[in-house]
């Protein structure tokens, strides 16, 4: 599938280090969901010092860097192949540091013995193209599990981090994990705190971009993870109350965030991969509900204000995440906003209200689009189908006032007769002029209105030669 695997594998090995596949790409290859439209990402190990591994790739690739060099990796390119080379590595964890202690190793196996899981604990040595596969991560990968190559105990404590990429791969691959992993993750869900911010935001936004999250974001809630790591989604879970007043939030945020990954490629937010904003602001759009419930007299239940309130939570969450600020904002926006389309009602919003409905939306509207039709989960299928059909005809209703809009905006003021009426001109050229120029004056400074429009007209027409002729 790769020649130029087995290319560096002659390269290195000539230069007397050995060189071998491993992790994603085996098991990639093995799932044949390696390379995708003829590209390829492979994942090396070898014996190489990363000095000795940059004069290797250097020679073989049209580009190299070395952004990983702290850990031992070194990346080229060469065509449609990139390649990542790392020597290897026994690394373990401070107890104490969010910061992984690197140290080289000297064997293959004792690389992959500290990998994740058994299913990225694989190996081509190369040339020769010898499996290696010293943990059953074959085994591993036909049944759907993940299990640890080492005890779980040990490799989480060695890098709490690897309990998140369990929910991850439980996303990506549909894989469950082991029991025994399982368990030791829910045991060992606190020393997740120990890890960076900016690593757990990492594994978070991996897990989100799969075809389906929710299945790792189940692996979070119940082992106990996204209490550490993102609280206000286990917080979802309310107890129902005994006359069942309300919806299931935690359930209903994980259908609203299927639903809205469905709906990615009709709104044209999948052009550049999966849409993460929309897929946070899907799963955290109610997160502002337990701290708003109340009980009503009579049984009922309310939430009131629980998208201003969830709107400012997914802001802090997102901070003490690391995401960047432009990310932030616009997921607490449309966290904010997912209410508005309720009050259209049955279409009884004026043009003016349409108007600042898409206002504040600004360039999110096809996401709110996208996260307000996800927003209906009902059961009842003609309540469904009536929450739709509104929503239509809300679109559509935008759609012909940005069209009138748009067709108002490249008119002037001032049309023909009334330029001829003020300067006393017949039909010919000069009229075409004026409104040319009246026309730049409403793109360039917007309206002006009718006095100020007709004097900026006197204005020009005071310097045009034919204001001077006889009779003019």
């Amino acid at each position: 599938m790769a020649p130029a695997a087995a290319e560096l594998g002659r390269r290195f090995a000539a230069a007397g280090h050995e060189l071998a596949l491993v992790g994603g790409s085996v098991r990639d290859a093995l799932l044949s969901r390696l390379g995708g439209e003829g590209e390829f990402d492979l994942d090396f190990a070898t014996s190489a010092r990363p000095e000795e591994t940059e004069r290797l790739l250097g020679a073989w690739g049209s580009a190299t860097w070395d952004a990983g060099r702290a850990f031992g990796t070194i990346g080229a390119r060469r065509g449609a192949v990139v390649v990542e080379v790392t020597t290897y590595r026994s690394d373990v964890y401070d107890p104490e540091s969010r910061k992984p202690v690197v140290a080289f190793g000297d064997t293959l196996d004792g690389d992959l013995s500290r990998r994740d899981f058994t299913v990225n604990a694989m190996a081509l040595r190369l040339p020769d193209g010898v499996f290696v596969d010293p943990f059953g991560g074959l085994d591993d990968l036909a049944g759907g599990y993940l299990r640890t190559p080492v005890a779980a105990e040990r490799s989480f404590d060695d890098d709490p981090l690897r309990m998140m990429r369990g929910a991850r791969f439980a996303a990506q691959l549909g894989f469950d994990l082991a029991p025994e992993a399982l368990a030791a993750a829910t045991e060992m869900a606190e020393r997740l705190s120990i890890v960076s911010a900016e690593r757990v935001q990492a594994e978070l936004v991996k897990l989100l971009r799969a075809p389906d999250p929710v299945p790792g974001l189940r692996v979070l809630v119940d082992a106990g993870l996204a209490a550490v790591v993102l609280p206000e989604l286990p917080a979802l879970q309310l107890e129902v109350d005994e006359h069942h007043r309300h919806k299931d939030v935690y359930e209903h945020s994980l259908t609203v965030l299927r639903q809205a990954i469905e709906l990615e490629p009709r709104y044209g937010l999948d052009a550049d991969g999966p849409d993460v904003v929309l897929r946070l602001a899907a799963l955290l759009h109610d997160i502002g509900k337990p701290p708003t419930r109340r009980f009503e007299p009579g049984g009922g239940v309310s939430f009131h204000h629980h998208e201003v309130v969830g709107a400012k939570m997914t802001a802090r969450r997102m901070k003490a995440l690391k995401f960047d600020k432009e990310s932030t904002k616009q997921v607490a926006r449309l966290v904010e906003l997912h209410l508005r389309f309720h009050g259209y009602g049955g279409g009884q919003w004026t043009d003016s209200a349409v108007r600042r409905y898409v206002t504040d939306a600004g360039p999110l509207l096809p996401r709110l689009h996208a996260l307000t039709r996800a927003d209906s989960t009902t059961r009842n299928k003609r309540r469904a189908e009536q929450l739709q059909r509104t929503y239509d005809d809300l679109e559509v209703r935008i759609a012909a006032i940005r069209e009138q809009e748009q067709l108002d905006a490249v008119r002037p003021e001032l049309d023909g007769a009334a330029i001829m009426a003020l300067l006393g001109v017949r039909p010919g050229p000069v009229v075409g002029r004026a409104y040319k120029h009246m026309l730049q004056v409403r793109l360039d400074d917007g309206l002006l209105g009718e006095d100020a429009a007709r004097a900026e007209l006197l204005r020009w027409w005071a310097e045009q030669p034919e204001s001077q002729a006889p009779g003019a």
